[in-house]
């Protein structure tokens, strides 16, 4: 019963396959094989369009050197007050864009309020040097919270970003789960509504190590190739990279491995509904579920070997946990198991 974390789960036997079978021989190095330009043309046909694509190691690589690509002098990145790139990253981006600032926007369930940003943007005034310069507006999709943005919301948003002549960015560490979740194309769920790049996130979703940044605009993209080789993101084996990314998405393996997470997440919240011992804290659509557990209950599981994390209720939400009461996170990936759900489920009856 390993609900701790999507990272937990291993690689793919297809993603493995690849791995090995791409393994033997001589290839060009540094994203120059054949390999690596046959991945490139299937972002295009996924996308919908011509695009810019560059492998990174690690999610927090590809957010930050996204970043890194639009800076200003002063640089200020507007982003949810929960987001993972201001409460897990580590200073990362910051430290790659050499001082830029995460500036916190309000919003409910993990997501940003277009009129939050609104406001807080008509804080930083033109010409007043002292507060710097906002230089792009970041979302995660799906959520911190486990929430989904509309596409409506992400429309509010670009218009918003782009009135100020900034870069839209979607954190896409969970991306297939949100695309699984809604039945939208990625295209529509990015560039059609007003993202300009995308940190394409495969490693939770069955992959071994394989991140990606796309630039929908390449024009844009035409001084990243420094900026990750000077970020000691340009590996030199870069086809086991383009290897995960081949098979990941061949024959859509990649949504078919993250609605089955989804589909495991949605079988946890009925257990969930179901009990008189633990309540869902709030709505969720994609693989995470936030559970209200009495902390005996949780003690209980712990003890039958259930893995999960402690979590800080959002901001703004006090009130919501009873006195003997405790917030959980629950994730689900493409390797779990339906029995384990059940038997959590049933721990919980």
């Amino acid at each position: 019963m390993i609900f701790a974390s999507d990272n937990w789960s291993g690689a793919h036997p297809a993603i493995s396959t690849a791995l090995s079978t791409h393994g033997a021989g001589m290839a060009a190095a540094y994203g120059a094989s054949e390999l690596d330009k046959a991945v490139e043309r299937r972002f295009n046909e996924i996308f919908e369009r011509e695009v810019a694509v560059f492998f990174v190691g690690t999610g927090t690589a590809a957010n930050s050197l996204s970043f890194a690509a639009v800076n200003r002098p002063g640089g200020v990145v507007m982003c949810h007050r929960e987001a993972h790139v201001v409460e897990d990253e580590c200073g990362a981006p910051e430290f790659f864009t050499h001082g830029a600032r995460m500036a916190p926007v309000d919003g409910a369930l993990g997501r940003i309020d277009a009129d939050h940003l609104r406001h807080e943007l008509a804080r930083f005034r033109p010409g007043f040097i002292h507060a710097g310069q906002p230089m792009a507006v970041t979302i995660s999709q799906a959520s911190e919270v486990g929430t989904l943005y509309g596409l409506d919301e992400i429309s509010a948003i670009a218009a918003i970003a782009h009135e100020q002549d900034l870069a839209f960015h979607m954190d896409g560490a969970r991306f297939a789960n949100a695309l699984a979740a809604t039945n939208l194309s990625p295209a529509d769920m990015t560039w059609r509504a007003g993202i300009d790049i995308l940190s394409f996130g495969a490693t939770k979703n069955g992959c071994w190590c394989a991140e990606a940044v796309v630039f929908f605009d390449p024009d844009k993209a035409r001084q990243f190739p420094y900026i990750r080789k000077r970020g000691a993101q340009l590996f030199s084996k870069t086809r086991f990279m383009a290897a995960q990314f081949m098979a990941y998405l061949e024959n859509g393996l990649w949504l078919e491995l993250a609605a089955h997470a989804n589909a495991m997440a949605d079988r946890l919240r009925a257990g969930i509904d179901a009990s008189s011992h633990a309540r869902q804290a709030w709505e969720t659509r994609s693989n995470e579920v936030f559970a209200i557990l009495e902390r005996p209950t949780a003690e209980a599981l712990r003890a039958e070997g259930a893995m999960f994390y402690d979590w800080n209720m959002p901001h703004g939400s006090t009130g919501r946990l009873g006195e003997n009461e405790q917030l959980v996170r629950l994730v689900t990936s493409w390797s779990t198991e339906a029995a384990d759900v059940d038997r959590f489920g049933s721990l919980i009856a």
